[in-house]
């Protein structure tokens, strides 16, 4: 079978139905094509457990544009975002506990209990944080210049944003370090309680093979402080019936402008033809043809799996064949008949301590410890732990009386030094669950059923080489007009007509969105 379409996409998740909207907007006849059984890619909501509404991968939002959210009329489709109230949680053994976000002078009491230094220090921590963010999320929407092959109106944005650096004056190294350093020196500038530092801290190494004081990871805690929830900075929410509710907007307002979305539709390889992308062939042999095809894959799938990179320059092959996509990401979703009772601040009964994330990290020392066994290979012995209780401001993701916990856990290397990962993760999934006993006594007794995914089975799954959530590593060499690699920064290719329309692309991981439409804007030659 063979059918023509203007464009096609490649993979449903969130970034391209982003992609395959602003293009069926335009007029394009758009045909997207999702190997899995359900939109969205990392950004599902599926039912693991019997009644409940799990965000399988992704499970909280702040970063994607509201850009996007406005122009496309999301909440008439669904999406709503709820606001978590506080949302920080860090539970210590000693008896105490940090409540952060939310509430100024909450988290000035809060900060206050560890130390007085701190919580004056803490304001003005954010207030720089924001000046950084007042010059670098602009670009965020915006196509990368071209450094190899410069335009005028590349030149034009160096010079602007060279020129919004110096308007920061002595300053300025605050954001060359933001971007550069490692986050443990400015947390260890910044702040004395180890306590802050470590909840702090744990935003810097999220999703990332590095410990805080390695450099590069102030811009990974940067990152996750540059989105808003309803015109809050820096507050994060969830999305209400889960991550997918997003994607399941997305792929409505795609296909109420003509797009068609199939899913279980596995695509083989991009066909190309004299040096121009022309269609694809699928799995069961059918053929689609098109002059556009993006691909929302990584850059590791699409140049190397979906296409013979014979026929890509030289140069560029080796590029892309140096990005990093090191892991050390496990998560694990939990159903649960009823919510934690901290030894720190105790009640099944839903509560501040419920209602945002849990850091279970006690300092920075715990973190670099946990990391030094996943460089050698060993999943670490006591890992981060990253819990997260949707149910607890979203009642519509569990049956009545029961609750949803997801379990974000760093380190878990995706290369094991000893045996593999389908033999090691419940055991590994196991000791999570006995840290987490420790803080919560009952937790274990509380659990109905539970998914463990380790870094191997993010890669099965969502496509994601190395099970890298970020489609390739957030370094400085990685990012911005790096990203995938210099000189094709701009969600172009080699290949005339192909494009990288996902995270493996300008500003990268998160849902963010931003990738989907700045690709959709070069397409439409708006960029």
């Amino acid at each position: 079978m063979q059918g023509q379409y203007d464009a096609i996409i490649i993979g449903a998740g969130h970034n391209g139905l982003v992609t395959a909207c602003y293009l069926a907007r335009a007029g394009k006849k758009v045909l997207v094509l999702e190997r899995r059984h359900v939109v969205g890619g990392a950004c599902v909501t599926e039912e693991t457990f019997p009644g409940f509404k799990v965000s399988t991968a992704a499970y909280v939002n702040s970063l994607f544009r509201k850009e996007i959210i406005k122009e496309l009329g999301l909440h008439r489709h669904g999406f709503e975002l709820l606001e978590r109230m506080p949302s920080s949680f860090s539970p210590f053994l000693d008896g105490r506990y940090l409540l952060m976000g939310g509430d100024a002078e909450l988290t000035r009491r809060e900060i206050s209990k560890f130390s007085t230094k701190d919580a004056a220090a803490y304001p003005k921590y954010e207030a720089m944080l924001e000046r950084v963010a007042d010059v670098l999320e602009p670009t965020l929407i915006q196509k990368p210049p071209n450094l190899l092959r410069p335009r005028v109106r590349d030149l034009w944005r160096l010079f602007k944003l060279g020129w919004a650096f110096r308007a920061m004056g002595t300053r300025m190294s605050e954001a060359v370090e933001v971007l550069t350093g490692p986050a443990r020196n400015i947390l260890d500038r910044w702040f004395e309680s180890e306590q802050l530092k470590a909840t702090l801290a744990t935003d810097a190494v999220i999703g990332a093979m590095a410990s805080p004081s390695m450099p590069g990871t102030a811009y990974v805690l940067f990152h996750h402080v540059m989105g808003e929830t309803n015109g809050k900075r820096g507050v994060w929410a969830y999305v209400k019936g889960g991550m997918g509710s997003l994607s399941n907007a997305l792929a409505a307002v795609a296909r109420s402008n003509g797009a068609d979305i199939r899913t279980e539709a596995v695509v083989k390889q991009i066909l190309i033809k004299d040096g121009r992308a022309t269609g694809v062939v699928m799995a069961n042999g059918d053929e689609f043809r098109a002059p556009i095809v993006a691909s929302n894959a990584d850059a590791n799938v699409t140049f190397n799996k979906l296409m013979d990179n014979r026929a890509l320059p030289p140069e560029f092959s080796e590029a892309i064949n140096r990005i990093g996509y090191a892991s050390a990401t496990l998560k694990i979703n939990v159903a649960l008949d009823r919510l934690p009772s901290f030894a720190c601040l105790p009640g099944h009964e839903v509560g501040p301590q419920h209602r945002g994330t849990i850091h279970i990290c006690p300092d920075q020392d715990y973190i670099e410890r946990a990391y030094d066994d996943a460089k050698y290979g060993r999943p670490s012995a006591d890992p981060i732990l990253e819990c997260t209780l949707p149910s607890a401001v979203d009642p519509s993701v569990a049956p009545p009386g029961k609750h949803l916990m997801s379990m974000f856990i760093q380190y878990a290397p995706y290369k094991l030094a000893e045996g593999n990962w389908d033999d090691r993760k419940d055991a590994f999934a196991d000791r999570c669950f006995d840290i987490l006993e420790d803080y919560a006594p009952g937790f274990k007794s509380s659990v109905i059923a539970r998914q463990v995914l380790s870094p191997l089975d993010i890669e099965r799954v969502y496509g994601l080489t190395g099970g890298n959530i970020f489609q390739g590593e957030m370094a400085l060499n990685q990012l911005f007009f790096l990203r995938p690699v210099v000189g094709w920064a701009g969600y172009q290719t080699p290949i005339r007509g192909l494009y990288l329309c996902g995270a493996a692309a300008h500003p990268g991981g998160g849902v963010i969105g931003a990738a989907g439409w700045n690709a959709a804007r070069v397409i439409l030659g708006k960029e």
